[in-house]
């Protein structure tokens, strides 16, 4: 009897597995991803308490993968977050983690996906909201 709920479960769970829709992220839409993420995550550092005082000075984020001037702006904040000198903020987990997700996205848009991603606009001001 045991045989048989075991063949039943796999007979069951196989076709469920092999209809999940499984669609590998291409390199376009890692970047998306990761733009949105890494924008609301520098919006949430500056609202928190902890990294609040000392994110306090440093610009919006707002990256539109769609803009060529996102590259500089990418490599600008990376250098400010890098500069951060308050103990309290530079040296917290969530600071040193955007500011290496902010670096991996800057490798993956200029090396991995450089002839995937189409900048439409090359609007700095936009960026700067």
């Amino acid at each position: 009897m045991s045989i048989f709920n075991h063949l039943l479960a796999v007979f069951c769970l196989v076709p469920l597995v092999l209809s999940y829709p499984f669609y590998p992220p291409t390199c376009y839409s890692k970047v998306l991803i990761m733009a949105r993420d890494c924008t609301h995550w520098a919006a949430d550092l500056k609202r928190a308490p902890e990294t609040g005082l000392c994110m306090a000075h440093m610009p919006e984020l707002h990256l539109d993968v769609h803009n060529a001037c996102v590259m500089y702006k990418i490599r600008d904040y990376i250098s400010l977050v890098e500069g951060l000198r308050d103990r309290r903020c530079a040296y917290t987990r969530d600071v040193w983690k955007l500011g290496v997700t902010l670096r991996q996205l800057f490798v993956i848009m200029s090396e991995r996906c450089h002839g995937d991603l189409v900048f439409t606009s090359y609007n700095c001001a936009a960026l700067e909201r």
